[in-house]
């Protein structure tokens, strides 16, 4: 599954430990925002919940570099 470069930043901060507000403002968007690109993902990738999602595409992306 392929994610667009602004999902793979979310991605990549969520996997740093970044809450949803902190997320929004690095990103300058709202919260509201980055829980629908959030929601998004975990279904795009099929993933049982934000964390889940995170190892998923860990795992399937091996050579990434969201950590």
């Amino acid at each position: 599954m392929r994610l667009s470069p602004k999902k793979i930043k979310i991605l990549t901060l969520l996997a740093q430990g970044f809450t949803d507000k902190e997320i929004s403002q690095k990103l300058q968007m709202s919260t509201r925002t980055i829980q629908t690109h959030i929601s998004s993902i975990v279904l795009s990738l099929n993933a049982r919940n934000r964390v889940n999602a995170v190892a998923l595409y860990m795992h399937q992306n091996p050579k990434c570099k969201i950590l």
